[in-house]
């Protein structure tokens, strides 16, 4: 009696073991499962952003986002890229009625949230960008012997007679190497420095910070300003240049050429807060 008990038992046993193991199999598989909706979910939410914006969006601003005849870049220019995602998200909120930017409050929160994201996508924000050098080394070359820091600042640190750098990485690797090596490759003929000629015979270069059809303020190299009647000056004329050394392939070597690109691509990788625009044209 006892040996037909034990034996229904071990019968009921081994019924119940595969049962039970493809039971444990389901939670597992099921556990496994839902760490990658939240994934689902955001690509789903992405993609809908991605639609919004090439319909709505892209008609002034461009499938890029780096703007047309109707509506201003907002994937490089640096007013764009350095304001926080709450910034971005009111502008698109409200709109900006005297440019003829309209409202799009009627998405709703959690739609503009992803339009904000899908922008952030556009300039380049949360992509690992792949570093051709060494951006710690850049950063002394940046500040050191390329002396780019003499007229560029990153997040606030540097000189202020050109353009703010925080951004640029942006730009990408081959649009910053061309910046360094080729610095006034298709440069228009009416942008750049400015060569002025006083009535005196005094020669002043620099860049331009206000101009009037009566005065003149003009930046030189040192940091001076001076504010001149275009009625006193002999002669103004472009010079054609931005002001950036023409000798970086010479002076640097091709290895510290790529490891100032890292440092640039680093900063902007690290997400900077916004910071105040330099008195610099982004042409210098």
């Amino acid at each position: 009696m006892y040996l037909r008990k034990k034996e229904g038992i071990s019968r009921a046993v081994l019924v119940l073991v595969p049962f039970t193991a493809l039971w444990l199999a389901t939670l597992l598989g099921r556990a496994q499962e839902k760490p990658a909706a939240p994934a689902a979910a955001n690509g789903a939410a992405q993609s809908e952003a991605k639609q919004t914006f090439e319909s709505v969006c892209a008609a002034c601003h461009g499938l890029d986002a780096r703007g047309s005849e109707r509506g201003p870049d907002v994937a490089t220019r640096q007013e764009a890229v350095q304001k926080t995602d709450a910034e971005l998200g009111q502008i698109l909120a409200n709109g900006k009625p005297a440019s003829g930017m309209p409202s799009f409050a009627g998405l709703g929160p959690e739609r503009l949230s992803a339009l904000v994201s899908y922008i952030r996508s556009l300039q380049g924000r949360g992509k690992e960008a792949v570093l051709p050098g060494d951006p710690g080394k850049g950063k002394s070359l940046f500040y050191g012997k390329a002396k780019c820091a003499e007229c560029h600042s990153v997040a606030g640190q540097g000189g202020f007679f050109a353009s703010d750098l925080t951004s640029s990485g942006r730009l990408g690797l081959s649009g910053l190497r061309a910046k360094i090596v080729a610095p006034d490759a298709d440069l228009d003929p009416r942008r750049g420095l400015v060569r002025v000629v006083l009535a005196d015979g005094t020669e002043l270069t620099g860049a331009v910070r206000n101009e009037s059809n009566f005065s003149l303020q003009l930046q030189s190299f040192d940091g001076t300003f001076h504010l001149l009647n275009k009625s006193d000056l002999r002669s103004q004329s472009y010079v054609g240049a931005t002001g950036m050394p023409r000798d970086y392939e010479s002076s640097l070597s091709p290895d510290e050429v790529n490891d100032v690109i890292s440092y640039l691509l680093r900063s902007v990788a690290q997400d900077p807060q916004p910071v105040a625009k330099p008195a610099g044209g982004d042409d210098n």
